[in-house]
């Protein structure tokens, strides 16, 4: 472990700054957190992009959200086959523990990402096409939306219609795992999907009824 540094200048004197001039007029809060335990009402699954401000954009206290990241805010099917599955394993302690009321997929603009599946389903991606490439294999979750996609959108929207079209195809998925199927039928768990453009940080959420995305 001789290779593991010690933190960053940078961080160390950013997190001493918030110590100082932000902490103690929160301390009451953390000491409840560490006391009471977490109680989040919603679960977000989102990007790993550091572009994607989720606390900033829901103006979410500490410990109100229950957040979970991997490239491309993906959910993969359900498969309980023995193996390691950091997100399914999210959901399942999100849905059978916190009982968390809402889950949120929420995907971005210019994801990099999706703009590798683009180009590994393309052919111009041939890494990512490697059986050893730990992204390549997580990007393959998304290979269906892409063969929705490929077909029905110009070249040009392509990245943003991915995009949203993986966000249902990861909604689709949450409702393949048991416990988050048995929690919608009772009413104990909405699902929902959004999507922001990080420029300008509109927000599109996802109708069910119509299978599209609507501003506001």
């Amino acid at each position: 472990m001789h290779r593991v540094k010690s933190l960053p200048d940078y961080l160390r004197e950013r997190y001493e700054h918030w110590k100082q001039a932000s902490f103690p007029e929160h301390k009451d809060w953390f000491r409840k957190l560490a006391q009471e335990g977490q109680n989040p009402r919603a679960m977000v699954i989102a990007c790993c992009d550091s572009r994607v401000a989720i606390t900033s954009v829901f103006g979410q206290r500490i410990g109100e959200l229950f957040v979970h990241r991997n490239i491309a805010n993906l959910v993969p099917p359900y498969t309980p086959d023995g193996k390691h599955h950091g997100t399914g394993a999210a959901v399942e302690f999100a849905v059978t523990t916190l009982k968390v009321s809402h889950i949120l997929v929420m995907g971005h603009s210019n994801c990099g990402g999706v703009r590798g599946c683009l180009e590994m389903c393309s052919g111009h991606a041939p890494h990512l096409d490697d059986p050893g490439s730990l992204v390549g294999r997580w990007l393959d979750v998304l290979r269906p939306a892409y063969d929705i996609v490929v077909d029905a959108t110009r070249e040009e929207d392509r990245q943003t219609a991915l995009e949203k079209e993986g966000i249902h195809l990861s909604l689709e998925n949450l409702l393949g795992y048991p416990f988050v199927a048995e929690a919608v039928e009772a009413g104990r768990l909405t699902l929902h999907g959004l999507w922001t453009d990080i420029a300008e940080m509109d927000l599109e959420t996802y109708d069910g009824t119509v299978r599209h995305f609507v501003k506001g």
